[in-house]
Order: C-alpha cells, then structure tokens, then sequence
C-alpha cells in the first residue's frame, strides 16, 4: 500500500495519465517529469483512454481448475457446522483428503472445534495464542538486527527544524547504526552491541562474542534462532555455530516467531522508549544498549518487556547449576518485577473507605 504523499497514488497516476491523453505529452517527456519507465507511463494512459479506475488490479488468477468445487465446500462447511465434525472424520465421509479439508475450513476461517459452543455450534470463546519458552538456560536464543538512525548531538532536523538540524549535522548524514541483540529465552538475559554495519562478518563475528558472554555465565547454547536475513544465511555465520548449534530460522513474513528479540527496543518503557525516539541523541543510545546488555529481562502484561535488576546473570548461573527451579504452576512465565520502593509506597497508601 502506497502512501497518501507517493507520487503513483491514485491521484497521481490520474495526473500522469491526463498529460499524455488531455494535454498531448509525449510519453518520453512524461516519464522524465515522473521518473518512472516509459511503460508505466503507456500503461496508464491506456487506462485512462479506456475509463478504467486508476486503481491496481486484483492479481488473483482468472481460473483456478485445481481448485476444490463450490458444491463440495459447501458439503465441507455443512458438515463441519452441523455435525461438528473434525478433518480427519469429514476427508473421509467424503472421499478426500484431510489436507484438503483443512485448506477450506482455513479458507472459509472457520473456528476451531475447541472454541465451539457444543449446544449451538457458534463460537464461544477466543483461541488461545501460541506461546513457548524453553525448559532450561541457552536450550535457544534468539538474535536479530535493529536499524536505528543516528542523531547528531544537539538534535536533528525533526526536532530543531532544517536549518538548526542541518547545522549541528554538518550537511552530511551520520547514517545507521545496527544494533545486533542476543536473547536467551529462558532467562531473557540479553547481549547488545552497537555495530556499524549488518553484514556477514559483523554479524558472525558478533556472535561469537555473544557465545563468549553466555559461556563465561557457566552455559553453552545449543541452538539460534534468527529470521532469513542475508547475513545469517551466509557460510560465515554458519561456521561462527559451529557444529554443536543447531540453527532455526523463521517462516518468511512471519517476525511473530523470533518476537521476543524483535520488540523495539528489546526492553523495558523507558530504555524502548529512549532508543525509539527521534530526538535522542546517538551517545544515548549507546549508553542505553551499553546498559542493556548482561541484563535480564522479564515479561510484564503492561509494560511488554522490562529491564529487571533482580533475573540478572548470577540467576542465570544458579539457573544452569540447577540450585534454583521454577516451578512448574507459573506456565512458564515469569513474574513481572516492581522496584522495592514502589511496593512499600503501595503498601503505606491509606485505603479509601466506602
């Protein structure tokens, strides 16, 4: 989806198209005014001699001949309704296969038999989202890239206006800065350096630091998960594994998996907030990551991640030893931490009487 001030909206290609048919613009002369190919320029004006919307089409296949008929949907969905039945049950009523079932129920998003009210057959309650969290420290860790743009000291452009902002930057842009992180999931004991770069080396060699700081915490990972990012499918970060690691990647499209290092920020309100606002300074950025790293972070239902100053590093170290258990009640999710001090101003505020 193009935004409202991109020069091909619809608005845009109308204008594009009218030069040429209303006004006579060459095509040539057209495509120099829009920067754009001398086809995307024809393509338009043909629509628009044709009185088509200037509107993309839908990329849909006109004919599908491998498609599951209409009439035998219908019996899929009917029979799921009514009988409540499974995939498996209503392939073989009908002669199909499951797959094939189950592409049209997910087709038609039909819920699950578990969220159905049994009396009626209607959905009663939401399906509960997929959560996991390993067992045991460094079983997986998750690393990824954050691209963050970096800030002259004194302020850019976006809070001091043009003139200021292209004053403290000199006229030349500082560029990115990449922000490598490392999460156990676990312990969420996290490893962040701020590189120059996200190429294959950089990103190799970051992790061989990364192992380094989990190894001298009395632990050794034994598998990486990352996204299909060039730097983590090249052969240099695959000989920065090793042998012992094994590597998992995501489904393309799909950052929801390797979400507890892809948060912005990777931390808690203030350190996410810091390092995503666009008025702060590039040193604190670095102090904030610098900050971040060998901490532990924990889950909050509020606040998302935080940064939690009693999980840190020796935790981990008491995790790995095997002095200390979570307990198997808690689903794996760890306590949300509150500072000392906001508990004993909570306990010492006087209750309202009603």
């Amino acid at each position: 989806m193009t935004h409202a001030n991109a020069s091909f909206t619809e608005l845009g290609r109308l204008k594009l198209a009218q030069l040429v048919v209303d006004e006579g613009w060459p095509i040539q002369r057209v495509a120099d005014r829009f920067q754009c190919a001398y086809g995307t320029v024809q393509k338009w004006a043909c629509r628009y001699r044709a009185g088509e919307p200037m509107t993309d089409r839908s990329s849909r296949p006109h004919s599908s001949p491998n498609r599951v008929p209409t009439r035998l949907e219908r019996r899929i969905i009917a029979l799921r309704f009514n009988r409540r039945w499974g995939p498996h049950r209503i392939g073989y009523h009908l002669g199909i296969a499951r797959s094939t079932v189950g592409r049209v129920l997910a087709r038609f998003k039909m819920p699950r038999l578990r969220d159905l009210d049994q009396a009626t057959g209607l959905p009663a309650r939401k399906p509960k989202p997929v959560r996991y969290e390993m067992s045991r420290p460094a079983e997986l860790v998750h690393v990824d890239i954050k691209k963050q743009g970096r800030i002259p000291d004194g302020g850019g452009h976006r809070k001091l206006g043009r003139t200021a902002g292209s004053r403290n930057n000199k006229k030349q842009g500082l560029g990115y800065a990449y922000v490598h992180h490392a999460v156990d999931d676990h312990t969420r004991v996290a490893y962040s350096e701020i590189l120059d770069d996200e190429k294959k080396d950089t990103a190799a060699r970051f992790w061989e630091r990364a192992r380094a700081f989990y190894a001298s915490l009395g632990i050794q990972v034994t598998a990486v998960m990352t996204d299909n990012g060039s730097c983590y499918r090249s052969h240099a970060f695959k000989a920065a594994l090793g042998e012992g690691i094994k590597h998992r990647r995501t489904r393309p499209y799909r950052p929801q998996t390797n979400g507890k290092v892809n948060r912005p920020g990777m931390s808690g309100d203030f350190i996410s907030w810091r390092m995503r606002s666009w008025h702060v300074q590039a040193s604190t950025r670095a102090s904030c990551v610098s900050a971040l790293s060998g901490r532990s972070l924990s889950r909050s239902p509020r606040a998302g991640i935080r940064v939690s100053s009693r999980r840190s590093a020796r935790s981990l170290r008491s995790s790995a030893s095997g002095r200390r258990r979570r307990s198997a009640s808690g689903c794996g999710r760890p306590r949300s931490t509150v500072a000392p001090d906001r508990a004993r101003r909570r306990k010492s505020l006087p209750r309202s009487e009603s």
